[in-house]
């Protein structure tokens, strides 16, 4: 059964950057917040695309051939396939709409991936 959400409470009360909570499901996709500050990491999906909307604050992400710079209320889609690292100069908290298969951080495993299980809110 569905449920009203705030993402954006839902994201101010998150405690560690970088690690999402699901907080919805569309079809075969998760709707997910988080809190995020710090560089990420260079990093692929290569099956799936990965929307990133600014709830809170500005994000930088870095492609191979380009960067955009997203603040509050913009959205950016990334595309499969395409390496890209998430930058925020400052606190910032975003919603993410992936498929339920995305694997965090891609083929790469460092200490700020998640597993699935451990974005559950």
């Amino acid at each position: 059964m569905s449920k009203v959400v705030t993402p954006a409470v839902v994201s101010e009360s998150l405690e560690e950057f970088w690690s999402p909570r699901i907080i919805g499901e569309v079809d075969n996709n998760y709707v997910k917040v988080a809190k995020i500050h710090g560089t990420f990491c260079w990093h692929t999906h290569e099956d799936e695309d990965e929307l990133f909307f600014v709830l809170k604050g500005r994000l930088v992400i870095e492609m191979k051939d380009q960067t955009v710079t997203l603040n509050e209320g913009d959205m950016f889609v990334v595309p499969k396939g395409v390496a890209h690292n998430p930058i925020a100069e400052e606190e910032c908290q975003v919603l993410l709409f992936e498929k339920k298969e995305t694997k965090h951080t891609g083929e790469v495993q460092m200490e700020k991936t998640r597993s699935i299980e451990e974005q559950q809110s």
